[in-house]
C-alpha cells in the first residue's frame, strides 16, 4: 500500500509533475501550470518543438528533453534516477492531459515503484471539453481512445457499447469520420444521436449535433477538417429507436427513399433494400415496379 500526500510530499522530496497543456487556445494554461513548469529542472515533452512555442509564450526557460513512445526502458530508469538525486522533473503532452493517447505510463509506473510522488495538474481535456458542452448524458460515459480500423473490432466494440446505455467517447481523424459513422449507421443505430466537437478552443471551432443519419449526410455533403472528438449517445431500451426509419416505409417507398437520399440507380437501389430487408431481390423489383 502507497499514501501519497502531494503537497507534504512536494515539500519535502522531489516529484514527477504530469502538467496539461491547452489543445489549442494559449490562453488555457492555469497559473499553476506555468509555475510548475518553471520551477521544475527538466520537463519531459513528447515534441520540444511543439512544447517550444508554448513555452516561448510564456516566457518559460526550463529545459526540454524528448521522451515518447518510443522512449527505451534505459530512458525510463535513467528519468527515475535524476528524481531519485534530487531533481523535479514536469512531463508534459503536446495538447492535454499527459498519458491521455500519449506516452508516459511506464515512467508513472517506474516513479511508484521507486516511492517518487506523481502529482498531476488539472487543466485541458479535448474528450471531456466536448462532453460538457455535447447536450448527451454526462452522469455516466466512457472514452474508449481512438476508433478502430478493422471492421471486426469495430463490430464488436459497437455491439459491448449497445449494452452498456452510456455516453461513448472517441477520438478520430476526419479522414476517418465518414467510415466512422457509416460503421454506426450499419452495426448501432441510425437514429442513435451523435455530436463531433472539432478543432475545439480554436477559431473555428464547431459541434455538430444531430442523429447518426443526419451527421452522415452533412459530412458526406461538406467534408470535415481538424481534430474530431466524436460522442455516440446510449442506447435505451426502446426497440423502436434503434430501428432504420425506412423501414417502417413500404417496399417501394423504401426504393424511391434510397435512390433520392443516396443518388443511386433503381437496380442498385433494388438489391440494397432487398439486403436491408434480407428478401428476395426479384420480390422487391416486382414491388418496386408494381408487378403482381
Amino acid at each position: 500500500m502507497n499514501i501519497q500526500q502531494s503537497f507534504k510530499d512536494e515539500e519535502n522530496r522531489p516529484c514527477l509533475y504530469l502538467v496539461p497543456t491547452p489543445i489549442g487556445n494559449l490562453e488555457d494554461m492555469t497559473y499553476r501550470a506555468v509555475r510548475i513548469l518553471t520551477e521544475v529542472d527538466v520537463v519531459l515533452a513528447e515534441d520540444t518543438r511543439m512544447t517550444a512555442k508554448l513555452f516561448n509564450h510564456y516566457q518559460i526557460k526550463t529545459p526540454l528533453k524528448s521522451f515518447h513512445d518510443h522512449s527505451s526502458n534505459q530512458r525510463v530508469d535513467e528519468i527515475i534516477q535524476k528524481i531519485l538525486s534530487g531533481q523535479k522533473i514536469a512531463l508534459v503532452s503536446d495538447a492535454g492531459m499527459p498519458l491521455i493517447n500519449d506516452p508516459g505510463h511506464p515512467l508513472v509506473q517506474e516513479a511508484l515503484k521507486n516511492n517518487i510522488p506523481v502529482i498531476a495538474l488539472p487543466g485541458a481535456n479535448a474528450a471531456l471539453t466536448a462532453l460538457i458542452a455535447s447536450g448527451l448524458p454526462a452522469t455516466t460515459f466512457t472514452y474508449y481512445g481512438f476508433y478502430p480500423r478493422n471492421k471486426n473490432d469495430r463490430q464488436e466494440l459497437l455491439q459491448f457499447i449497445k449494452t452498456q446505455k452510456e455516453t461513448a467517447l472517441f477520438y478520430e481523424s476526419p479522414y476517418r469520420i465518414t467510415q466512422m459513422l457509416q460503421s454506426f449507421k450499419s452495426d448501432y443505430s441510425p437514429n442513435a444521436q451523435v455530436v463531433i466537437a472539432r478543432e475545439l478552443t480554436k477559431r473555428f471551432e464547431e459541434y455538430l449535433r444531430g442523429t447518426v443519419d443526419e451527421v452522415l449526410t452533412h459530412v458526406k455533403e461538406q467534408g470535415i477538417k481538424g481534430e474530431c472528438v466524436v460522442l455516440l449517445e446510449g442506447l435505451d431500451d426502446d426497440p423502436k429507436k434503434d430501428q432504420d426509419p425506412l423501414l417502417t416505409l413500404s417496399i417501394s417507398d423504401h426504393v424511391k427513399q434510397l435512390i433520392e437520399q443516396e443518388k443511386i440507380k433503381p437496380n442498385a437501389a433494388i438489391k440494397k433494400v432487398a439486403k436491408i430487408r434480407q428478401l428476395p431481390r426479384s420480390q422487391v423489383y416486382n414491388s418496386y415496379h408494381n408487378i403482381d
